[in-house]
């Protein structure tokens, strides 16, 4: 991918997730964001999320925000496709995701039974496909799809047109993979690619690698990962966003703008 100061950014509502999403698009829009995403599911039980049934009041306000402030939601998160998970239960998210013009939805792989996996993987992007939309599958070290390849021959097995992968920046690291597994990658199926940074070497128990994915990101560039090499490696046609969970005192949109400044920064280098 060849980039610019000015290449269009979307903001991950992980990055801010205590921010509601009407609050989340004015800010984004003040911060220079072209785009955002929206946190409609649970990643885990317990974890925060929003719910904008379509037709409510959460929904036209969204509508109208969008519009005014000139943005686009790109994706929706975050879907956990386990042994239990059943496609159909997420018709209703993905209605109100398409009213608002999202184009992907995010998940990750982490049923043991491969066949079981793909299946359902590929039911989810034909339920997605009635509504326009695309799912991206995202690699995790402690979820059973744990590498960008495994997600890619889990993509390719359930053979869609609309299923891609999602390339992580920590993730990716995280389980060892490359910028080169990524422009390994089959021509399309990289849509969608979100930054952040750390330090190189990984923590040291899995469990601090979950809890470094959810609150010990660092902005773009801040950090040791190969980042431009990364950007370097995807396709042309690939969405950029920024997911650096926030901590500390700082507010939102203090955060909102950090990031963006090290993201543009690492572009322009």
């Amino acid at each position: 991918m060849q980039t610019s100061p000015d290449q269009p950014l979307g903001l991950a509502h992980f990055t801010c997730i205590g921010v509601p999403p009407v609050d989340l698009v004015r800010l984004a829009a003040r911060a220079g964001y072209a785009s955002v995403g929206l946190r409609l599911h649970p990643a885990f039980p317990g974890a925060p999320f929003y719910e904008l049934p379509p037709g409510s009041d959460a929904f036209r306000a969204m509508r109208r925000v969008l519009a005014d402030e000139g943005l686009r939601v790109y994706d929706i998160e975050f879907v956990v496709i386990g042994e239990d998970f059943v496609p159909a239960s997420l018709a209703g998210i993905l209605e109100s995701a398409a009213g608002l013009g999202a184009q992907r939805l995010s998940a990750c792989g982490d049923d043991p039974d491969r066949a079981r996996l793909v299946a359902r993987f590929a039911a989810l992007c034909d339920l997605a496909a009635g509504f326009g939309m695309g799912v991206d599958l995202e690699c995790m070290a402690w979820r059973q799809v744990a590498s960008l390849p495994e997600a890619v021959r889990v993509v390719e097995a359930a053979g869609r047109p609309n299923g891609g992968v999602l390339v992580d920046a920590l993730h990716l690291a995280r389980t060892k993979g490359t910028p080169e597994d990524v422009r390994a990658v089959p021509p399309g199926l990289v849509r969608h690619a979100q930054l952040c940074d750390a330090p190189a070497h990984a923590p040291g128990t899995m469990d601090a690698i979950i809890h470094e994915a959810r609150a010990g990101r660092l902005p773009p560039g801040d950090g040791a990962l190969p980042l431009a090499a990364l950007v370097a490696a995807l396709p042309a046609t690939t969405t950029l966003s920024v997911e650096v969970p926030m901590t500390g005192s700082v507010s939102a949109e203090e955060h909102m703008r950090a990031n963006m400044v090290a993201a543009r920064r690492l572009l322009a280098s």
